[in-house]
C-alpha cells in the first residue's frame, strides 16, 4: 500500500511543507511535478529519496521543512461534504469504544470520512469496517478522502447504502459485530438493530451534539434492557503557549463539539444489578428534541451545488494520488 508512514519520500506520497513564516502547504509528490509560489519553484524530484523531516530548498534558495502530514493534519484540511468528527473526539472514540486490531466495526453515518480514517487504522488489515450512509454523495467524498490518505481504498472497508435500522439486519449477521459507532441525529431509532448485531460484551458508542440527544439516548439504553448502564463524557482541548518564561494557556481552545455516550451489550437473558439513581422529574419529549435539531439551532445544511464542488475537490485529490502512484509504478 502507498502512503507508508515511514521511510524516504517517494512518488505518490503526501508531503506537508512548512515555510519560513510557519505557513503549511500540503501536496502529493508527482513525477515531473513542480510547486510554484511567488518566492520560487520547488521541484518535486528534490524530495524523492530524502528522509521524513528533511529541509529542502526551492530554486531561489528558500527553505522548507518537509514532513508527512499526520492524520489530524489531513483531516483538518481535507474536502468536506458533511461536518467532520474532530481529531480530539476521534481519539476518544477509538479508546472509549476499545476499537482493536482485527475488530469488526460498524459506523453510521460516514460523513466526510474523518472518523472512518481513524477506525480503519485502528482495526487494521485483519479487521473490517462497515460504514453505513443514507446519502451516497457524502460517501463519495469520504471514499475519495480515504483513498487520498491511504493511497488506495483499503480492502478491509465496505460502504453500505441505506438507513442503518433497515440495512444493518439486511447486510450483517446477528451477533457478529464487535463495536458500533453512531454519529447521527437520532441514534435511539437504530439501537434495536444495533443490539441484535452486537456480540455479547460488544460496545455501542453514540456521538451526539446536544444535551437533549444525550439524555434521550441514555434513557433508551436503560429502558431497552440489553445494555449496561451508559457512560457519558465530552472532551475539551486547550493548548498552551510555552516560550521561555512565557508559559500560559492559549487564548483560544477547542471546546464543545459533541458528547460521547457508551454502553456494552449484555448476554441474552442477563439482567444487570439495579443502579440507584435520583428520580427524574420528567423525560424529554419529541417536542423537546425538535427544539434542538440542527435546523432549529441555526446549523445550515450544505447546498447541492456546494456539495458537488466538494465531491470534485475530493475526487481531484484522489486522482492526483492515483496518477502519481501509477506514474512511479510505470517508471519502475
Amino acid at each position: 500500500m502507498t502512503g507508508a508512514p515511514r521511510g524516504p519520500f517517494r512518488y505518490g506520497d503526501r508531503v506537508q511543507l512548512t515555510g519560513p513564516k510557519g505557513k503549511l502547504h500540503t501536496m502529493t509528490i508527482r513525477e515531473g511535478g513542480e510547486w510554484h509560489t511567488h518566492q520560487g519553484v520547488l521541484r518535486h524530484e528534490v524530495l524523492v529519496g530524502r528522509p521524513d523531516g528533511s529541509v529542502v530548498q526551492n530554486d531561489m534558495g528558500h527553505e522548507y521543512l518537509a514532513l508527512r502530514p499526520l492524520l489530524r493534519d489531513f483531516v483538518m484540511s481535507m474536502p468536506r461534504g458533511a461536518a467532520i468528527v474532530y481529531p480530539k473526539d476521534a481519539g476518544q472514540i477509538v479508546v472509549q469504544a476499545d476499537v482493536f486490531p482485527g475488530a469488526v466495526v460498524v459506523e453510521a453515518g460516514v460523513g466526510s470520512g474523518a472518523l472512518s480514517l481513524s477506525l480503519l487504522r485502528a482495526v487494521g488489515e485483519t479487521g473490517r469496517l462497515l460504514s453505513f450512509e443514507r446519502r451516497m454523495e457524502f460517501a463519495e467524498v469520504a471514499r475519495a478522502n480515504v483513498e487520498t490518505f491511504f493511497g488506495e481504498e483499503p480492502a478491509w472497508w465496505e460502504i453500505h447504502e441505506g438507513d442503518l435500522a433497515e440495512a444493518l439486519p439486511r447486510d450483517v449477521e446477528n451477533g457478529t459485530v464487535d463495536r458500533v459507532v453512531l454519529d447521527m441525529l437520532a441514534p435511539w431509532e437504530v439501537l434495536p438493530a444495533v443490539s441484535d448485531a452486537l456480540t455479547p460484551g460488544g460496545v455501542v458508542l453514540c456521538y451526539v451534539a446536544t444535551a437533549t440527544q444525550l439524555s434521550r439516548v441514555a434513557e433508551f439504553l436503560r429502558d431497552y434492557g440489553s445494555f449496561t448502564e451508559p457512560e457519558a463524557s465530552e472532551t475539551m482541548v486547550r493548548g498552551w503557549n510555552v516560550d521561555g518564561l512565557s508559559v500560559r494557556p492559549d487564548h483560544r481552545m477547542v471546546g464543545h463539539t459533541g458528547f460521547l455516550i457508551t454502553a456494552r451489550r449484555l448476554a441474552d437473558g442477563s439482567v444487570p444489578p439495579e443502579v440507584k439513581r435520583r428520580a427524574s422529574k420528567r423525560s424529554y419529549t419529541d417536542e423537546d428534541q425538535e427544539v434542538w435539531t440542527p435546523g432549529a439551532v441555526g446549523d445550515r445544511e450544505i447546498t447541492d451545488k456546494n456539495l458537488r464542488k466538494r465531491i470534485r475537490d475530493a475526487e481531484k485529490a484522489a486522482e492526483g494520488v492515483r496518477r502519481a502512484v501509477n506514474g512511479s509504478t510505470e517508471e519502475a
